[in-house]
């Protein structure tokens, strides 16, 4: 198994130590300030010049540095340009645009609309569409069904599970929502203070946690009904 190992510090502190690989789809799950957002931005090389990072990662980053890697933002509503149509934020041929609009569900007249003229769901799955569109062998996501009500988040989370099985690629999917890494991964990380606290397969560390944090972070995700309306 190939594993992955990030190493973060600030003023010479350690804020991040943590190991991984994706076998499929890994879900890194934590509460705020726990260091989720820190390694995704470890990973895309936008960490702040005031922190260290030493990232020794195995075959499935190396795709970073080749350009196979594609990030899906959590808001869609700040992902696209306002004042420019959307056909015109694609760098590929119209054709290829088309085909992957009817991929995530799209109609193609909203290429000829702004972002603004379309729905928090549309503009995901605009978004979505032009992270395929570099064919990605790995597609990281921040959280990118918090902007939304929960019927499209459930729709979202679909879709991205039928791309997974038609374009092959790997997902890692950074969230603090166990219901929504429960409708996508096979395989969860825990992490807590920039520490991997439980790492498995997802459904088993659902049904049978080892740690009371991850314990926790459950049943605070799982008392919230809205999402399994």
């Amino acid at each position: 198994m190939n594993v992955s190992k990030l190493c973060i510090k600030h003023a010479g502190r350690t804020v991040v130590d943590i190991a991984f690989s994706i076998t499929s789809s890994l879900a890194l799950v934590g509460q705020s300030g726990s260091g989720k957002s820190l390694t995704l931005k470890a990973i895309l090389s936008m960490l702040p010049d005031s922190m260290e990072c030493d990232f020794v990662y195995e075959a499935d980053f190396e795709l970073v540095a080749g350009g196979s890697v594609a990030f899906v933002p959590q808001n869609p509503f700040t992902a696209l340009s306002p004042m420019t149509k959307i056909k015109k934020q694609f760098f590929i041929e119209s054709e290829k645009v088309k085909k992957l609009f009817a991929q995530v569900g799209l109609d193609t007249e909203l290429l000829e609309r702004f972002a603004p003229e379309l729905s928090g769901g549309q503009l995901q799955r605009v978004v979505l569409a032009m992270a395929l569109e570099s064919n990605p062998k790995l597609l990281l996501l921040d959280e990118p069904t918090t902007a939304l009500d929960p019927k499209n988040r459930v729709l979202i989370l679909q879709l991205l599970k039928e791309l997974q099985k038609e374009f092959g690629f790997k997902i890692l999917f950074v969230t603090h929502d166990m219901n929504s890494a429960a409708a996508l991964c096979e395989d969860i990380c825990v992490i807590k203070d920039g520490k991997v606290v439980e790492y498995g397969v997802l459904a088993q560390t659902i049904q049978a946690p080892l740690q009371e944090y991850t314990k926790t972070l459950i049943e605070a995700n799982f008392a919230n009904r809205e999402f399994r309306k």
